[in-house]
């Protein structure tokens, strides 16, 4: 360094001084031009005297005023970098380094020489100002973009400072200039892994296989388990292992499989036998079969063993691609070489053994490597008994699963986690007691653990702001800070997504292995309980996930991490992990939905967490039907309704499935006021459809809690708008308008002469309690076309309108809308027996004004709707005589009932061996004859109708 810093000519350098003089007082000419880019304006001759003055002042040792002089010149001519240079020099003379080095930074400004930059980036290192360094040798590389020496200590300075991305584009550069480097891609390697671009530094390793196997076509000729010194700067052993455990991370297995085979046969020196790639299995790593080894797979075609050495490290490699590919003989094949090796070296390799079986649901296979580890305290962990617990408690063994959680909190008390897991054994083993006990004491943990400290200890090594240009402050605090509040990283919100969806899909499979189990006619209760707990934890998961349940339907669901649109209940305590990823998630949506571009359409994701939604929809719908059979019908509803909000269900046919789902729930618990709710949602959605009438009708059939609530205002109401709204459309179908909101047919606007709106008018008070039906029906996705519009009269919903008034006893109104119904259509015999229900009804009337035309027209409607019904088949007469029966009992004529009512059971009785479809028939028959016994006095018939038909 002392004979760099005094290698120079005295006398030179007095010359050029001398001439600076002369040229900054204007006095004389220099003795010689120097060549090269002059730099800077032109200097004004006040600028050039000031400058000969200070110059003068320096050479008297006049450093103040020097000083002073200097800095006028720059407050005149802030572009003479002669001033900042004598400047600097000044202040390092005084003492006063590091300003110094900031006014020779600003004169490197005006002088474009990378000499210059360089030493002031050496500078800035050593005085510990690693921004202004990393600036300085920024600064460098644009002006000498040859320089690696520029980049590479830009790039080890920016890995100290832990600036990720300046390090990778540094070592991207260097690569630019020394193409497959070896070492730059050992530097690289770590810093591309840590920013989650696999797929990048899988090229970069690919590329340089590539290159070294074309230099050395034949291959290396060496022992691929040896790595020495004079093979560290060509590509070898080690670099093939992190080329296929690249492969093997992105889940490309059959890449990493060829650079396993591929490149050890190079390394091997036997680049040239290319045969090798027609074989699909690994014959040409067998190990020798001795003594009847039966380990080692039959191998089928011409093709012999090759019995080539392969490192242990290689064979596992190629374990973990063939496991994950399914090919599970070949890789039990090179994992038993493994396991047969020393577990305390080789206990890392063990675990990724055993995590590649249990990741293919292989616990059998998984279980004995986990216990193996979990054996020898030196290679036991937390994590290998957790995974040990699993294993067994999804081969059935939770006694056993229950053990080794006991375990894991004995040595780690403060673990909810394993609490958790234990406390769900217990509850799917019916000992409630235990897991409360569990559960309690998770709580009094979490809120008896302390909160963190917003603010830090103060690093006191920091180096001083003011001495640098730029804010020194070390990315790794930064992030420190930020995981002090609360924030996580995106690598962090990916990774936490991962284990959520292997959750998923854990809990996923153990449900339908146990759903066969529920369906037989005596199911397991241990199998239910614990099917009810898997189902519960996936629904939970599902309905608090933000991204599933937008304020806005227009949007579909575009995944956990959606991407930018430009190209680029109540959370429990004891899952603070996946409360804090979740509200990351909410936040980074946000952020995306606020600055979406309108003119670029979303993809659509139809799957969450692995499982695809339709799935979803059966795992809700069963554990709906399972809560509706433990007679919690508010959460099966509940359930069922919150879904129904979710953008993952937004068309018309799964908003269908779901409302039907929940009817059905409804049914189960005889709450027919929600069946009349969804049946309406379904009628509005479905217009001009006549589906929707006859599932409201299925569903309210019989009984007298169905019956109030079939005759309710509001039902009514609503029918008769969507009546209206049918004759509109086949009479004058120019008064309706089509709503793009709610995608149906309205009134339009139509005033009379008085100025008032008919469609108004018509309605009255009946809109005030429809529960804003029409106002309500979602924006799904499917229904961009105009319906179709009715051209003729549709029976279906006045049949239904009269059939509502007639349950009501309203049988006049009813009269006028069953004869329009039957003017429609004649021949349903549905319509005839109603209308001589209502014929007959209004005749026991006393506001009848004719009762005898009434009957009579009452018994022609039944005579018609029998010889309707006739022509169905012999199976319906047993109905026929039942009605006809029972209108001769509400006439008070007794004896012809009799008559009616004797031939039911007659055939009842010649049908005794088919009594599935008459036996309601054939009771209510029984009992309304044994009214007639009764009140005529023949006791005794009725007690054998009682015994013969009416007991149990």
């Amino acid at each position: 360094m002392l004979h760099r810093a005094w290698d120079f000519n005295i006398e030179e350098k007095e010359s050029e001084f001398k001439d600076d003089l002369r040229e900054a007082s204007g006095i004389g000419r220099k003795k010689k031009k120097k060549s090269g880019r002059q730099y800077g304006p032109t200097l004004s001759h006040q600028v050039r005297a000031l400058i000969g003055e200070g110059n003068q002042a320096y050479v008297d040792n006049d450093l103040p005023g020097a000083i002073r002089i200097m800095q006028e010149v720059i407050r005149i001519e802030p572009r003479a970098s002669s001033a900042w240079a004598v400047l600097a020099q000044c202040y390092a003379d005084t003492g006063e380094p590091q300003k110094a080095l900031q006014l020779r930074i600003m004169a490197a400004h005006l002088k474009h020489d990378a000499e210059e930059w360089d030493r002031l980036a050496n500078q800035s290192r050593d005085l510990g100002y690693n921004q202004q360094a990393l600036y300085c040798y920024s600064k460098l590389y644009s002006l000498d973009p040859t320089n690696v020496d520029a980049l590479w200590g830009r790039a080890s300075l920016a890995k100290e400072m832990c600036d990720l991305r300046t390090a990778r584009h540094s070592y991207l550069a260097i690569l630019k200039h020394v193409p497959h480097n070896i070492t730059v891609l050992t530097e690289l390697r770590p810093i591309l892994i840590e920013l989650s671009e696999l797929a990048l530094c899988a090229s970069l390793y690919q590329d340089a296989l590539s290159h070294h196997q074309t230099i050395r076509p034949l291959g290396h000729a060496i022992d691929p388990e040896l790595n020495d010194a004079s093979t560290s700067a060509t590509f070898g052993f080690i670099e093939i292992l992190v080329l296929a455990d690249l492969y093997n991370t992105m889940r490309e297995h059959e890449r990493a499989i060829d650079t396993i085979r591929r490149g050890c046969r190079w390394l091997q020196g036997r680049a040239s036998q290319k045969f090798w790639d027609m074989c699909e299995d690994d014959r040409e790593y067998d190990l020798p079969n001795e003594d009847g080894d039966t380990g080692v797979p039959q191998r089928l075609g011409d093709v012999q063993p090759g019995m080539y050495p392969l490192d242990v490290n290689a064979r596992h490699r190629l374990a973990i691609a063939r496991i994950k590919l399914g090919e599970v003989d070949e890789g039990k094949m090179h994992a038993n070489v493994v396991l047969s090796q020393d577990i305390l070296d080789y206990a890392a390799l063990f675990g990724e053994i055993a995590d590649a079986f249990f990741e293919l649901e292989m616990y059998a296979d998984a279980g004995p490597i986990y216990e193996m580890l979990g054996a020898d305290p030196a290679t036991s962990g937390l994590y290998i008994l957790l995974q040990v617990a699993i294993c067994r408690r999804m081969q059935g063994d939770l006694r056993e699963a229950a053990e080794v959680y006991k375990q894991v909190i004995e040595a780690d008390p403060m673990n909810n986690d394993a609490k958790m897991k234990l406390a769900e054994l217990y509850e799917i083993m019916d000992e409630p007691r235990k897991a409360l006990e569990l559960v309690y004491q998770v709580i009094d943990s979490r809120k008896r653990k302390p909160a963190h400290k917003a603010d830090g200890p103060s690093d006191s090594s920091e180096a001083p702001q003011g001495a640098s240009l730029f804010e020194e402050k070390s990315r790794a605090k930064v992030k420190a800070a930020g995981k002090g509040q609360g924030r996580l990283s995106l690598a962090q919100l990916r990774e936490l997504e991962e284990l959520r969806e292997k959750d998923v899909m854990q809990g996923y499979k153990r449900i339908e292995e146990l759903w066969p189990m529920i369906l037989e006619r005596e199911p397991e209760a241990e199998a239910e309980r614990e099917w009810m707990l898997e189902a519960e934890k996936l629904v939970e998961m599902f309905r608090e996930t933000r991204n599933l349940f937008l304020t806005t339907r227009n949007f579909d669901f575009r995944g956990m991490f959606p991407k930018r649109a430009h190209g680029s209940r109540q959370q429990s305590d004891a899952d603070e992990d996946r409360m804090a990823s979740r509200l990351e998630l909410i936040e980074q949506d946000k952020h995306i939905r606020k600055n979406k571009d309108s003119t670029q359409q979303p993809s659509r994701v139809d799957n969450f967490r692995g499982v695809s939604f339709e799935n979803w929809l059966r795992i809700f719908m069963q554990y709906a039907f399972m809560l509706a059979k433990r007679h919690e019908h508010e959460l099966a509803g509940e359930v069922l309704r919150h879904i129904l909000l979710s953008n993952a269900y937004r068309s018309r046919d799964l908003q269908d499935t779901i409302r039907l789902a929940i009817i059905s729930c409804a049914l189960f618990a005889n709450n027919y006021s929600i069946v009349v709710e969804q049946c309406r949602k379904l009628i509005t959605g479905h217009q001009f459809n006549n589906e929707p009438h006859r599932i409201l009708l299925a569903t309210l059939a019989s009984g007298l809690r169905s019956t109030d609530s079939f005759i309710s205002s509001t039902l009514q109401k609503h029918i008769l708008r969507e009546l209206r709204l049918q004759d509109a459309a086949t009479k004058t179908p120019e008064s309706l308008k089509w709503s793009i909101i709610n995608r149906r047919y309205t009134l339009a606007a139509m005033k009379n002469s008085d100025g008032v709106d008919l469609a108004k008018a018509n309605d009255g008070d009946e809109g005030l309690d429809d529960e804003g039906d029409e106002g309500a029906v979602e924006d799904t996705v499917g229904d961009k076309k105009l319906l179709t519009m009715p051209t003729k009269n549709n029976p279906v919903p006045v049949a239904l309108y009269g059939q509502i008034t007639l349950a009501a006893k309203s049988y006049q109104s009813a009269l006028f809308y069953l004869l329009h119904a039957f003017e429609y259509f004649p021949d349903d015999p549905v319509i005839c027996l109603c209308l001589g229900i209502a014929s007959l009804g209004r005749a026991m009337q006393r506001q009848s004004d004719n009762r005898h035309h009434l009957v009579t027209q009452g018994m022609a409607f039944l005579s018609r709707y029998r010889n309707l019904r006739k022509s169905f088949g012999d199976q319906e007469v047993a109905e026929i005589e039942f009605n006809f029966g029972r209108a001769f009992q509400q006439l008070g004529l007794h004896s012809h009932a009799v008559k009616h009512y004797e031939r039911v059971l007659k055939i009842a009785e010649d049908r005794a061996n088919d009594m599935t479809q008459d036996v309601l028939v054939v009771r209510e028959a029984a009992y309304n004859l044994s009214l007639i016994y009764v009140t005529t006095g023949a006791l005794p018939l009725a007690e054998a109708l009682y015994q013969r038909w009416l007991s149990v």
